[in-house]
């Protein structure tokens, strides 16, 4: 494990495309799209894209390690990842995340803006193939890994639909949404299942969740002080309304908006780390002891929970000031 193999490449387009597919799955894609969502489109789609999208993770990723099924054997296959070599394969938890983000975007937009339901379910469809795809060529899954990982997000989006505009109101108007958000998904995290050798799985979990949350206490503070929404009417999916001044109200408000994000994301990851090397009396360079689990949940829960907060209170409360609301 770890060591990567030697590859001829004698298709560049197939190459790039389920390269970049991949990378739909992985943190550069969430920590970018759905705050874009959050700032550029509308509270609710935001809101619901990131509430399913922590659920089906963390079920993806528990499901992982406890059925154990192995990755594809290499060889026969190429491998070109290696981060994720040492988690288990069933289900594919890109399969899932493509599969609920697509579809949860669909169902989500679809009563609100004007475009025709068939172009957004080809599009939902088309995202989520190319993701389930690029873990077949690179080697990653099998055809059953990512064929189990969308139905798995497909059930639980079919029986989260129906309650979902209860756990909108509950998430925006509960005196114990903040608490809750924050201790519930700290106890998954100290009580996730235990293997044998270090995967990290457990990391990753403790991300998405530490985002859910962060972004779930900034959604009640949010309605709880009346934080003025962005306004959405203007990017509603007809050609004429996209005009020049739009467009870089839409680019300012990201670029800003992620420069916050990841500004935060660097400076909670030092901090952190450097008080919990202070505690545990470990060097900030010692991989060892970052994967103890009394260092990696605080570690990536703090930081990305703060990602996530910052994402949804800091970055509007600057676009007011700066007239980009």
């Amino acid at each position: 494990q770890g060591c990567a193999q030697k590859y001829i490449v004698k298709n560049y387009f197939y190459y790039y495309l389920f390269k970049f597919s991949a990378a739909l799955g992985e943190e550069i894609f969430y920590i970018t799209f759905l705050p874009f969502t959050y700032w550029n489109i509308d509270h609710s789609v935001s809101r619901r894209m990131i509430i399913i999208w922590s659920i089906v993770m963390y079920i993806g990723q528990v499901s992982k390690d406890i059925l154990k099924w192995p990755r594809p054997l290499s060889p026969p296959v190429v491998k070109l990842e290696m981060r994720t070599d040492a988690e288990y394969g069933m289900p594919s938890t890109h399969a899932m995340a493509a599969t609920a983000i697509s579809f949860s975007f669909l169902t989500a937009t679809v009563n609100q803006y004007k475009y025709p339901f068939e172009l957004g379910l080809v599009a939902a469809f088309v995202f989520s193939m190319l993701v389930c795809l690029s873990r077949l060529y690179t080697g990653m899954h099998t055809v059953l890994d990512v064929i189990g990982g969308a139905l798995i997000s497909a059930v639980l989006l079919m029986l989260l639909y129906p309650a979902w505009d209860m756990i909108d109101h509950l998430l925006l108007t509960s005196p114990f949404c903040p608490l809750l958000s924050i201790v519930v998904p700290l106890v998954l995290c100290y009580n996730y299942p235990k293997l044998d050798y270090y995967s990290p799985t457990r990391g990753d979990t403790t991300t998405i969740l530490g985002a859910g949350a962060g972004a779930t206490v900034g959604f009640w503070l949010n309605n709880q002080y009346a934080v003025p929404a962005y306004t959405g009417e203007n990017l509603q999916l007809g050609i004429p309304l996209i005009t020049s001044k739009i467009v870089v109200v839409v680019l300012a408000r990201f670029f800003i908006g992620i420069f916050v994000v990841l500004l935060t994301r660097q400076l909670m990851k030092s901090v952190v780390l450097g008080m919990l090397g202070y505690r545990y009396k470990f060097p900030i360079g010692d991989l060892e002891a970052r994967r103890r689990l009394e260092v990696e949940v605080p570690y990536k829960f703090i930081t990305y929970s703060s990602v996530g907060f910052s994402a949804t209170v800091i970055v509007p409360l600057l676009h007011k000031l700066l007239g980009l609301m």
